[in-house]
């Protein structure tokens, strides 16, 4: 008989360590926060986070942004798209998000994270003053128009399974930090406009 205790969870006591979150984010002279982008594939969820990450960067913060794409190349190359999958995708980036933040850093998340209570799930992992739901708002319709991709096109024709907004939902958010329209403005717009909500959390100068 093979006994596998070690790898039970009551097994393990969280260690305390000597340099803690305030120290971390003293040294970088910043407030660290997660910045989670969510929003249709092609709304401009990666775009955006990308103008503002550079921005950030040019005002001399300590940043990472983690984007849906690059994660399921490494971390998360095992999960497909069913529901299940997406759940554990969302729980794996917002824990691994939850320790950069811990670090200090100002972490930009670009993931549609479709479900309402997997984004929840995430906002738990933080209090309130270090969680920023962006919701990048674009049409259905702009988005299979854009279809960098060609993602929506394969879905249609029934190429690409379990693909949100055609035959997998979309819940958005209900009470997001900031609400972008990028179908009506640009991404340098929409970026200026979590830049301001930055400045009134002090958490960018």
């Amino acid at each position: 008989m093979m006994d596998f205790a070690l790898r039970c969870a009551t097994n393990i006591h969280w260690q305390a360590l000597d340099v803690h979150r305030e120290a971390r984010a003293l040294i970088k002279n910043q407030i660290p926060c997660c910045i989670w982008f969510t929003g249709l594939s092609a709304s401009g969820k990666s775009t955006i986070a990308n103008l503002l990450e550079k921005r950030l960067h040019a005002e001399g913060r300590h940043t990472y942004l983690l984007d849906g794409d690059n994660i399921r190349q490494g971390l998360n190359r095992d999960l497909g798209f069913t529901e299940a999958d997406r759940v554990e995708n969302i729980r794996r980036i917002a824990e691994v998000a939850r320790l950069m933040v811990d670090a200090g850093l100002i972490v930009l998340v670009s993931f549609i994270s479709p479900y309402r209570s997997e984004r929840r799930m995430a906002r738990g992992l933080f209090t309130d003053a270090e969680f920023i739901e962006v919701f990048v708002d674009t049409s259905l319709d702009e988005c299979e128009r854009r279809d960098p991709k060609g993602l929506y096109a394969k879905a249609r024709r029934g190429e690409l399974k379990n693909f949100t907004g055609i035959d997998s939902i979309y819940e958005p958010p209900e009470k997001a930090e900031v609400h972008l329209e990028s179908g009506v403005e640009s991404p340098e717009v929409c970026m200026e406009r979590i830049i301001e909500k930055l400045s009134s959390l002090q958490v960018s100068v």
